[in-house]
């Protein structure tokens, strides 16, 4: 079989976490053939030492790119003028995978985190891809709220909310029904160990370090579940598959380089965009299995506190702004030839339509609401990006 997934990992430190994904696949059977990782990272970090670790794993193919490697990169496809459309040194770089992912064949995306390890008793590989495969009947969440708590199950004994969840929307009325699920787009797998959490609600859980005294277990987790239209749910990078076409509308938003110095809602912003776009287009996010644990090393809960504050209260109404948004750029797109929901062209129009709101409205009754502005403007250059790439011939057979 060939190479049809894209495994991305930012990674600055503990890249060897990623022997542990491979032996899992081993252990379960899963064709490791199909794997292609790319690990970004930075110049600062010892690459050397990546690419001995991608070399000895010999059934695995992958690459390692710092910082010069990436603007070698952008050059040779052509797109060097969009390379601030990925910071450096912040998790957002996940970007740049994307990008590579764009620029080859590969059909499916996942997204590991360096801090993570798989569990034994799931093949980690396997359960996302049947995920993306899963047609059939599925517990549906909603709240009163229109926000759904991924650790709603057992939310009443833990009173866990993770990183990114609005604290408008807390203390909601959870509603649950069972619905019938056949186009999948991404499956995002849950955590143990060190829940997901933002510094404010660290700080409320009693810890200094970053992590968090109220830990998550296998316990905390029943069956697996959709968000119902309509209703938002914050998206971790750290351990979700996803497919190819959702790519236009799933930018890791750029995070940390900014005036503003907003940094740590890459990712959960990525996931209102692409659920709204999922709403519209008729697709789902799949939550629960496969758990992975999260080891989220020691650290100042005040650094992470003084990396979120700029946008916590952008992060209060940014669904608000875009939960009207897309529809009608949706119809204008042309799916009459598309085999599975929705095809790339769609998720770029609900994006820029998104793209286009953000980046004309007058935000300034927000605190730092010039960055919704700056963040528009980002999402049309990736959108640019990705014509440019689609574009330019790919300088090698699968990149």
């Amino acid at each position: 079989m060939s190479r049809d997934i894209c495994v991305i990992v930012p990674t600055i430190r503990e890249y060897e976490c990623m022997r542990s994904y491979f032996d899992n696949a081993r252990e379960h059977g899963f064709d490791l053939s199909r794997l292609e990782v790319v690990l970004v990272t930075e110049d600062f970090c010892d690459t050397d030492e990546m690419e001995a670790m991608l070399e000895e794993e010999a059934d695995v193919a992958g690459e390692v790119f710092d910082g010069s490697r990436r603007e070698e990169w952008y050059e040779a496809h052509g797109v060097s003028e969009y390379s601030h459309i990925v910071p450096a040194a912040s998790h957002a770089e996940t970007s740049f995978g994307l990008l590579y992912m764009w620029a080859g064949d590969y059909e499916y995306g996942f997204f590991i985190d360096d801090d993570t390890l798989p569990h034994d008793e799931w093949d980690f590989f396997g359960t996302h891809m049947d995920n993306l495969a899963f047609e059939g009947e599925i517990e549906t969440v909603s709240s009163d709220e229109q926000w759904v708590n991924v650790l709603y199950q057992n939310a009443d004994e833990h009173e866990l909310y993770p990183r990114g969840y609005p604290y408008s929307a807390m203390h909601e009325t959870v509603e649950t029904e069972q619905t019938h699920a056949d186009t999948i787009v991404a499956s995002q797998g849950l955590w143990t160990n060190v829940p997901d959490l933002d510094a404010v609600r660290i700080l409320m859980d009693g810890d200094l370090q970053g992590q968090a005294q109220t830990r998550t277990s296998k316990d905390d987790y029943d069956d697996d579940f959709v968000a119902a239209e309509g209703n938002y749910l914050t998206v971790c990078s750290m351990n979700l598959a996803f497919r190819r076409e959702v790519i236009p509308a799933f930018y890791q938003l750029p995070m940390d380089e900014n005036e503003w110095d907003v940094g740590r809602f890459d990712d959960i912003w990525s996931g209102v965009f692409l659920k709204r776009a999922c709403d519209i287009l008729g697709t789902q996010i799949y939550n629960g299995d496969p758990l992975c644990e999260h080891n989220k090393a020691a650290r100042s809960t005040f650094d992470d506190l003084n990396n979120e504050v700029p946008g916590l209260e952008l992060n209060e109404h940014l669904w608000e702004i875009i939960d009207d948004v897309g529809a009608e750029a949706a119809a204008a797109v042309d799916q009459s030839g598309d085999a599975f929901g929705a095809d790339p062209a769609a998720y770029a129009a609900v994006f820029e339509a998104m793209a286009d709101e953000l980046e004309d409205g007058d935000w300034s009754a927000y605190n730092n609401g010039e960055f919704f502005n700056y963040v528009g403007e980002f999402m049309g250059d990736w959108l640019d990006c990705l014509d440019a790439i689609t574009a330019s011939p790919a300088p090698t057979a699968n990149q």
